[in-house]
């Protein structure tokens, strides 16, 4: 298997899922996220339609994401953990807030498609 290859390939989905996100492209969202994906807030998990619906509705803008460091480990051929160290500028519930986070970003395989299938936010306590 080439790690090098596929590497680049999830970096480039993750970024273009940070896009997405920004662009509220849920219907792009929702290709990309597994049925059964679960998304780890630092005040919620939502579900797949719950963040979808949270994207769609506004109540979280991803407005801009700084991408500070990126590994991408393999574990066997149809799993990945992709963790980004971000700032991730935002607009929840009318306040514009910027946090640097961990984010942990799990890809499985299915039928030679790579699909998110967790996203969590771990707030840094430094800037």
């Amino acid at each position: 298997m080439n790690n090098g290859k596929f590497e680049q390939e999830l970096i480039s989905l993750s970024n273009e899922k940070w896009r997405w996100m920004s662009e509220c492209k849920v219907d792009s969202l929702n290709s990309l996220f597994h049925e059964k994906a679960v998304f780890v807030h630092m005040g919620a998990t939502m579900s797949k339609e719950q963040e979808l619906d949270v994207i769609r509705s506004g109540r979280i803008h991803y407005k801009d994401v700084d991408i500070q460091e990126v590994s991408v480990p393999f574990i066997g051929e149809t799993t990945v953990i992709l963790l980004s160290k971000i700032r991730l500028a935002a607009v929840v519930g009318g306040n514009e807030v910027t946090n640097p986070f961990v984010v942990t970003e799990v890809y499985v395989k299915q039928n030679d498609i790579w699909m998110l299938a967790s996203l969590s936010f771990t707030r840094l306590l430094t800037p």
